[in-house]
């Protein structure tokens, strides 16, 4: 894949995600991101297998912290969940 074309499709996914996560009402911003845990799941995946077939010290580089920010970003939501999931249960005396 040419680097100009793999850039505008990077480019263009950013945007795309902007949008439509900035017309998600506030309210329901944490049961959205909580309910699509499985999909950081998948790019922690993609990651390791791009940070895999990685050849050069800059593309390793950017590998690690796509897998790191990528499992930083699931534990992330795990723990929110958590956390919602907690409000609702019935408190001890």
């Amino acid at each position: 894949m040419d680097g100009m074309l793999a850039l505008y499709i990077f480019m263009l996914a950013a945007f795309t995600g902007y949008e439509i996560i900035g017309k998600v009402p506030v309210i329901l911003h944490t049961p959205l991101m909580s309910g699509s845990n499985f999909i950081h799941g998948v790019v922690v995946v993609g990651a390791m297998i791009a940070l895999g077939a990685a050849d050069t010290i800059v593309e390793q580089a950017i590998g690690f912290f796509a897998v790191a920010l990528g499992a930083a970003n699931a534990a992330g939501g795990y723990v929110v969940t958590e956390r919602m999931l907690a409000m609702f249960k019935k408190k001890e005396d």
